[in-house]
């Protein structure tokens, strides 16, 4: 150890040593974005001749990160990238990697409106229109049942592509294949009352903080409708190669189980004002390139799930719901709920 208390380490050292400690508690997914967002300083600290990071100074840091700008990188991008330089950092500080300090001279680039147009969180007044709008063009279909899901529970991406049949509960014969599992959270389960939806942790569709992020989150009876009259119509009955009923299903191709990028693109779709009245951005619908494949995010109104989410949890904290309440819910921290989406917005 030096004489500054400080031990050596490679920064690629310890960029494992810090996601093989988030293992336990990050989906991999996650870890790869951790990854791949490091991977720029990892690459300019060999390029610097940087091969101890005890050696990292608050000048190499800004010299990196004036360095990514001159890249053209987005302000999204440079905050994305940052961001989680800034809490691996941190993590450095915390094993004696770097000077102590060092992570609270990191600045983070905030994100303006221009930048983050489809980050702004949906509002309530919107959610209820596009609900309203998919209950009177698209009653009992897949799209409807995704958003009435994302905006009720607040749940993520993730866990909403991961829930099966077996994790609706609508009436009391439901709760028997539940009472008698071992690894359920009893106690969750008499708190919550029917119907509700069981978000589950298994290898193949994994929650972002694994089995932590499971729980019961009750529904509303007029959702939970929604749900049945999906099941009952409109659902494709396949199975998935592990033998699962997903809940989303694909009509036809090699996966039961909608993808990420396809409840992306619905989400997408979904709230394009233009799909149920006028463009209030004076386009030519007939032109506009957001009406084309793959390209529906480049609509200005259009939001993908997290904003989804974040305006979920707005709602909630604006109705008053109290931030433990939120957090569980969610599977966020109370601090997060509280902080984070306690704000009116009307995106």
């Amino acid at each position: 150890m030096r004489g500054d208390g400080l031990e050596p380490i490679t920064p690629r050292e310890a960029v494992d040593m810090w996601l093989d400690r988030l293992q336990s508690t990050r989906a991999d997914e996650t870890l790869k974005s951790y990854r791949y967002r490091l991977k720029p300083f990892l690459e300019w600290c060999e390029k610097e001749g940087i091969d101890n990071l005890n050696d990292l100074t608050s000048r190499d840091v800004f010299r990196f990160d004036s360095d990514r700008r001159a890249d053209g990188l987005k302000v999204s991008t440079l905050n994305n990238q940052l961001g989680t330089l800034k809490q691996f950092i941190q993590f450095c500080e915390r094993i004696d990697a770097v000077p102590q300090g060092l992570p609270a001279k990191v600045e983070v680039p905030s994100v303006d409106l221009a930048d983050r147009v489809n980050d702004e969180p949906l509002s309530a007044n919107r959610a209820e229109t596009i609900r309203g709008n998919l209950n009177r063009y698209a009653r009992e279909s897949r799209r409807q049942v995704m958003l009435e899901l994302l905006w009720h529970t607040g749940c993520r991406l993730g866990g909403l592509r991961a829930l099966d049949l077996r994790d609706c509960f609508f009436e009391e014969s439901d709760l028997e294949r539940l009472r008698h599992q071992d690894d359920i959270n009893q106690a969750a389960l008499e708190a919550v009352e029917l119907p509700f939806v069981y978000f589950r942790h298994r290898s193949e569709t994994p929650l972002k903080n694994k089995r932590e992020g499971e729980r019961p989150v009750a529904l509303s009876q007029d959702v939970a409708d929604r749900v049945r009259e999906y099941i009952d119509v409109n659902r494709v009955e396949r199975t998935d190669s592990d033998e699962r009923r997903p809940l989303l299903t694909t009509e036809k191709g090699k996966h039961a189980r909608v993808s990420k990028s396809s409840i992306r693109r619905e989400i997408y779709i979904m709230t394009q004002p233009c799909r149920w009245g006028s463009c209030p951005h004076n386009r030519d619908t007939t032109t506009c390139e957001a009406l084309e494949h793959t390209l529906e995010a480049r609509c200005p109104s259009s939001r993908s799930p997290h904003p989804i989410r974040s305006g979920s949890i707005t709602h909630m904290r604006d109705e008053g719901w109290p931030p433990e309440v939120v957090a569980e819910r969610v599977n966020a921290t109370p601090e997060s709920s509280s902080r984070t989406y306690s704000t009116n917005t009307e995106s």
